[in-house]
């Protein structure tokens, strides 16, 4: 089995545990996603192997970059380009009011998750209600947009833009905002997710690379070490008295552990071997996620 990140193209027309599925099923490993993409979408799926299953949420939780198709003067059931017209408006002609709107999504703002998605409401996804014509009331969450920029315009019918963005944005419904403050309507044409969390697209690779790669035998050249793709994280040692307790997973007290901080940190011991994540709760430093 193989542990680490494979930094994956993700096709349109399939779901992101599909692709899961392919990439278990040709490295022979258990595999993880570390959040979905709509399966009409593409882009960057970083697929997690063996133990770095257990980190995936920390790499789910930084900054991720996406480019979409805002298309103007149409609303969808769906939000995007794939679901049934509900509505029509007007084209907008001028891009100088785009440019006047654009700002007012930058930062942070409040944002109704749309109801086809993944979220659950009673353990059902909210989607499975959307799909059955029941519409659940969906609290305003806040999110981040760190940068918002139109890459082209193709007026009136649409334009593109870029969107740097936190965890838990969807681009869906801020194509859909953007149009309702144009004083029009709008859906989401295409997306393409290009980086999340320091997996950028255009070193990716697709399906069909992976599995050249595996007949070959060059699975390693192109796993991702995890500490390489969590190396964001403060990292700390351990010094070799403490080698049993870190070991056992138990909690470690400082006198043993170099460079404490305050927050989540990829700890080692003193070989220099990673054995997992651990944070700091008082005097000791704690295991969140054993990597062993």
């Amino acid at each position: 089995m193989y542990n680490g990140i494979l930094n994956i193209f993700k096709p349109r027309g399939m779901t992101s545990r599909d692709v899961v599925n392919v990439v278990s099923r040709l490295t022979q490993s258990k595999a993880g996603h570390t959040g979905t993409l709509d399966p009409e979408a593409t882009g960057v799926l970083p697929i997690c192997l063996g133990r770095a299953t257990k980190i995936s949420d920390y790499i789910m939780n930084s900054e991720k970059e996406y480019v979409a198709k805002v298309v103007l003067g149409v609303a969808t059931d769906t939000g995007d380009a794939w679901g049934k017209t509900i509505s029509q408006g007007e084209l907008v002609e001028d891009k100088t009011s785009i440019e006047r709107v654009i700002p007012q999504f930058v930062g942070e703002i409040s944002q109704v998750p749309p109801m086809y998605s993944a979220l659950k409401f009673k353990g059902r996804k909210l989607y499975e209600y959307a799909r059955e014509g029941i519409t659940v009331e969906r609290k305003a969450r806040q999110i981040n947009i760190y940068q918002l920029e139109v890459l082209r315009w193709d007026l009136p019918q649409n334009f593109i833009i870029r969107v740097k963005c936190s965890k838990g944005t969807y681009i869906r419904t801020l194509c859909e905002d953007i149009g309702i403050t144009l004083g029009t309507v709008a859906h989401m044409g295409s997306l393409i997710r290009t980086k999340t969390s320091g997996f950028v697209s255009t070193e990716s690779i697709n399906l069909a690379q992976l599995e050249k790669a595996t007949k070959n035998g060059e699975l390693d050249e192109i796993i991702i070490p995890i500490e390489t793709a969590l190396a964001h994280m403060p990292k700390t040692t351990i010094a070799q008295e403490a080698e049993k307790l870190l070991l056992n997973g138990n909690k470690i007290p400082l006198d043993y552990v170099s460079n404490p901080v305050n927050e989540p940190c990829l700890t080692f011991d003193h070989t220099g071997k990673l054995t997992g994540v651990f944070q700091m709760d008082g005097e000791f430093l704690q295991p969140m996620k054993m990597l062993l």
